[in-house]
């Protein structure tokens, strides 16, 4: 009888069986994205040593870096991948890039190339730009992900925050380069003296996407700021009383970057980063007083 029972319920348990694999397989994908999820946006809380004691501990135990490299390692493999396919999708559209760039100086016909492959490394270095531009969001991502281990649950969320801000503020640098900076600069280097210049375009575009990287970079200041206040590395009151030492090293980063030595350009550069300073001061007092409301909240836990 029981084998009888036994013979009888074999195709039961069998669709039983195909029905439980099957679901699994198609619920996989979502375990592993909330596996991911959680992992990404909720690792564990970090222990409270201080870095002091995390670098004896270093000392004493060399091999419990090699994780953490192996970890970096991987960060930087996706950042170089989505650098690689950002550059790709932008040889799509750079020719127009090219053209866009060369408005400045009344289009691409203004511009000579002396050696045989001037243009193809023009051609690069604009897609170059493009794709950083393109995969900075990924670049950045993976940064945090490099870095959230260390970070409790309030700086995560404060870095992912501030993630899409760095994109915009960087696109927002190459804009301002492009429209603000870039047409006044050469209206005083092609004729300066009353000598005419014909533009190489080598150095042209290098300058432009040099020039234009730079100042994006320059555009995050306000994030960075605001990452070190919430940190407690920077006081918003030390910042605001050695504004006068933060503007004359403004002034002189301006000179470096500027492409002439006139006082007009110089003050293009400048007069965005005393903004952007004193921006930063009033980023750094909201983080810093949310740093000690949060501080004040944990001591009454």
């Amino acid at each position: 009888m029981r084998r009888l029972l036994n013979w009888l319920m074999w195709p039961v348990r069998t669709l039983a069986v195909l029905l439980r694999r099957v679901w699994r397989w198609l619920t996989s994908p979502f375990r592993r994205a909330a596996a991911w999820s959680k992992a990404t946006f909720d690792p564990p809380e970090p222990s409270e040593a201080s870095v002091a004691e995390a670098f004896a501990h270093t000392l004493q135990h060399p091999a419990d870096i090699l994780p953490h490299l192996e970890e970096l390692r991987s960060r930087l493999l996706w950042s170089v991948v989505a650098l690689a396919i950002g550059t790709a999708v932008s040889f799509v559209f750079t020719q127009r890039l090219l053209e866009i760039l060369a408005r400045p100086i009344d289009g691409l016909d203004k511009i000579r190339a002396i050696d045989p492959t001037e243009a193809v490394g023009v051609y690069m270095r604009v897609s170059l730009l493009a794709g950083v531009t393109l995969a900075m969001p990924v670049i950045l991502f993976q940064v945090y992900r490099f870095i959230a281990p260390g970070l409790k649950r309030n700086e995560r969320r404060t870095i992912l925050f501030t993630i899409p801000f760095a994109v915009v503020l960087f696109a927002t640098g190459l804009i301002f380069t492009y429209f603000v900076m870039l047409r006044p600069a050469f209206g005083v280097l092609l004729d300066f003296g009353g000598i005419q210049t014909i533009p190489r375009a080598n150095t042209y575009f290098g300058f432009v996407t040099a020039l234009m990287f730079w100042i994006g970079l320059a555009f995050q200041m306000p994030l960075v700021i605001y990452g070190l206040a919430a940190a407690g590395l920077v006081k918003a009151r030390g910042l605001a009383q050695n504004w006068r030492i933060a503007v004359i090293g403004m002034a002189i980063l301006a000179a470096v970057v500027t492409p002439t030595i006139d006082p007009v350009n110089m003050g293009l550069v400048m007069l965005p980063m005393v903004a952007l300073y004193f921006l930063s001061i009033v980023l750094a007092t909201v983080a810093q007083r949310g740093r000690e409301r949060r501080a004040a909240f944990d001591s009454r836990r």
